[in-house]
């Protein structure tokens, strides 16, 4: 093993570098903050390449995420391993249920611009350092996909009133509906179309992924949990709107908003539930509620719930208290999924699921996918989805309208 080092780094130029750098790489992972700081986030930027060991739902339910390096994801067919669920829906990318990967390169870029390049396997940590440090060229690569949805306007506005009938009837009180557009694609430079769909967002939990013959372009907002030491912090998003220019009226709006607030406090409810399955007794808090953060192109509301987690949890039965993450689900959980499952038009797959990475010292943070596009490179299709919270104050056109406004910087960035 060598570790390398150097200062003063730009994040941008080591992010262009890194994903110039992924080409050929069958195993990849590049986490990036888009220098979006908050209290809760360690680096500036994360990037993991080579697989010495590659484990799947399986590996990870027998300890797999446990004592060291891991960089990968959960999709959220993985919910099936923690309740009896209906399933059906066809699945447009063949997601397997889970794959991570231990690296044989780590990096980390700090909010100082210190960056650490340790390499496991050989002596070439100081090259790659050199290497990495170089400018990145412009990709001429193509980054267009036409995005065609599965299921008309018509449909989806039905599909959300037959939602609020079960509302209405009492069946469940909130549920994330999921709908999903596809293109089909010969040649695509995926490294670019991230660099564009980044640029657009600025979104701090933005991922690139690259594992085989699949590949993720995520530009998330949202960090579905992180465990550092014995400390849990869970942030979950219910709330959109429009960034504007006179934006402090819009997140004014959007904090205000009854419907919203209604959105926002049940998935914190379910949060905390989920939390206190491992967490010390009494230690469950909600630090912050209904806070409003303004993004590149729209504002969320965005509130955190803190807890210490009790002894010897390992991350598999933190997946089961926690997994799937309320704000993509609904209440109550099961049979909210249940009904999202009924009226969705294909598997969610990915979608909705988690990126992110443990550590040695037994720490991890996770995203929640969404802003993104999935890539199945052996099939030449592409997907993406778009989901929002539904309550009996929804209004199904007002619904559909704020999923295209999500969608907005991928089909923009992939023109």
């Amino acid at each position: 093993m060598t570790i390398a080092s150097a200062h003063n780094v730009d994040p941008i130029q080591l992010e262009h570098r890194l994903l110039e750098y992924s080409n050929g790489r069958s195993f990849f992972a590049l986490y990036t903050s888009r220098g979006y700081k908050s209290a809760y986030t360690e680096h500036a930027l994360l990037f993991a390449w080579g697989a010495q060991r590659v484990f799947g739902a399986d590996e990870l339910a027998s300890g797999a995420l446990e004592g060291g390096w891991r960089f990968g994801f959960a999709g959220y067919e993985m919910r099936h391993r923690f309740e009896s669920l209906d399933r059906g829906n066809p699945a447009l990318g063949n997601w397997p249920e889970a794959l991570f990967f231990e690296p044989e390169v780590v990096g980390t870029l700090s909010w100082d611009g210190t960056l650490e390049v340790t390499d496991f396997i050989s002596t070439n940590a100081e090259n790659t350092m050199v290497e990495l440090l170089q400018l990145a060229q412009p990709s001429p690569g193509t980054t267009s996909l036409d995005f065609k949805p599965v299921e008309t306007q018509e449909q989806y506005l039905q599909a959300v009133q037959s939602l609020k009938d079960h509302i209405q009837r009492g069946d469940i009180y909130e549920v994330n509906y999921c709908t999903a557009f596809k293109a089909d694609f010969e040649n695509l430079d995926t490294a670019a179309l991230f660099q564009k769909m980044a640029e657009r967002t600025d979104a701090p939990f933005s991922a690139y992924l690259k594992l085989g013959q699949h590949e993720l372009l995520c530009t998330s907002p949202e960090r579905y949990i992180k465990k550092e030491g014995s400390t849990l912090i869970s942030q979950p998003i219910k709330g959109t709107n429009r960034r504007l220019a006179d934006n402090d009226v819009a997140m004014a709006s959007l904090k205000e908003s009854e419907k919203e607030r209604a959105e926002n406090v049940m998935i914190v409810d379910i949060v905390r539930n989920d939390l206190s399955r491992v967490a010390t007794k009494g230690s469950v808090q909600v630090s912050e509620l209904y806070g409003t953060y303004a993004f590149k192109n729209v504002n969320q509301l965005i509130s955190t719930v803190e807890a210490d987690i009790k002894p010897n949890i390992g991350f598999w039965e933190l997946f089961g208290a926690t997994f799937p993450m309320g704000s993509m689900t609904g209440a109550p959980k099961v049979s909210a999924m249940q009904l999202a499952e009924r009226y969705e038009k294909t598997a969610r797959e990915i979608y909705s699921g988690t990126v992110g990475y443990t550590t040695p010292e037994g720490d991890a943070d996770f995203n929640v996918v969404i802003r993104s596009v999935a890539i199945n490179r052996s099939t030449g299709v592409a997907t993406t989805h778009v989901g929002g919270a539904i309550t009996i104050l929804s209004d199904p056109q007002q619904e559909y309208e704020e999923c295209l406004l999500k969608a907005e910087s991928m089909f923009d960035s992939a023109r």
